[in-house]
């Protein structure tokens, strides 16, 4: 499965190197192992947006389920806990069955078992502000004590590199160049901008942009003037109010990149008639053609199954559809 040489460290510096770059993907760790399986107890695995893997948490029969539940679990931004065994009598493996956690039955030739943590891990927001006054200042490091990536950066430097349609963009110049800047975020069509300033100066930018031919679609993606109402506040405090609402929208979505994710494998796959399992639908799978259809098996023993009894595997499989 993926690069299985890499692990312990390895794995972890993968994932902030992953992380700094702003890339999702999931961490998917063995916490409870059943003799024979290949699996080990703390064994990780990193599984990109792309599909790629690297580390080893299991065998021929483990890859597939990984790949489709991590998908599963970065599209839906939950993690989640997989029981991986023999058969589905969840008492067979001593009470390690907690609520809520996905059995996946494999009806392979080994009696071991996993369970995996599958844990999405979301890119932390990039926050580029624009200005040098103490607010902008006290501002990036209120987010920096989030974790989120935090950029300072001056009026005159901004540009179409400085963000990405990811990024919040917060202009911060107290009038100076607000325009110019405004113009590029635009053009960067980040998924948040905010400017710090009064209704009016609001009104003011927001005219200058409009006579500069924007749309009112794209006006309408300017917020200002931006941070909670928190009463009568410091230049410093007015960051607080600005981060607070940053974070509700956050917590809200409405800071999300509308993007469909979708982890899967670079090989065309089918359904074991057997176990159930995904497999690779190619010379992999251990192809067997019965009727007119080809079948494919996660292992030598499921075909050797199939072959004995194929009309009542068929009749499983369409029972099951």
């Amino acid at each position: 499965m993926g690069d299985g040489h890499i692990d312990g460290f390895g794995i972890l510096e993968i994932a902030v190197d992953l992380a700094k770059k702003g890339e999702e993907f999931v961490m998917a760790t063995v916490v409870w192992r059943d003799a024979p399986s290949s699996g080990k107890q703390g064994a990780r695995a990193i599984i990109t947006s792309t599909g790629k893997v690297f580390g080893f948490i299991g065998g021929a029969c483990a890859e597939p389920v990984l790949l489709r539940e991590a998908s599963e679990a970065l599209a839906k931004r939950e993690p989640r806990l997989l029981l991986l065994g023999p058969g589905d009598d969840q008492d067979q493996y001593g009470g390690h069955v907690p609520n809520g956690m996905t059995v996946v039955p494999i009806s392979c030739q080994s009696d071991g078992a996993l369970q995996i943590f599958i844990e999405p891990i979301l890119s932390v927001p990039h926050l580029v502000v624009i200005g040098r006054s103490p607010m902008a200042h006290t501002l990036l490091q209120l987010a920096q004590s989030l974790d989120w990536r935090v950029e300072l950066v001056d009026g005159s430097e901004f540009t179409s590199a400085s963000a990405n349609h990811k990024s919040i963009v917060v202009v911060a110049t107290q009038g100076h160049g607000d325009e110019e800047v405004l113009e590029t975020a635009l053009a960067i069509n980040p998924v948040y901008i905010g400017v710090v300033g009064s209704k009016k100066r609001g009104e003011h930018l927001l005219g200058y942009l409009k006579d500069r031919g924007f749309t009112q679609e794209k006006l309408q993606r300017v917020r200002v003037p931006i941070g909670l109402d928190l009463g009568k506040t410091s230049h410093r405090e007015v960051a607080v109010a600005v981060l607070a609402e940053l974070v509700k929208l956050r917590s809200s979505g409405e800071l999300s990149v509308e993007t469909s994710v979708q982890i899967t494998s670079a090989e065309a796959t089918s359904i074991d008639p057997v176990c159930q399992m995904t497999v690779a639908a190619n010379e992999k799978g251990r192809p067997f053609s019965y009727q007119g259809q080809t079948y494919y098996f996660c292992c030598p023993g499921c075909r050797a199954t199939f072959e004995k009894e194929p009309a009542k595997y068929i009749a499983q499989e369409a029972s099951c559809s």
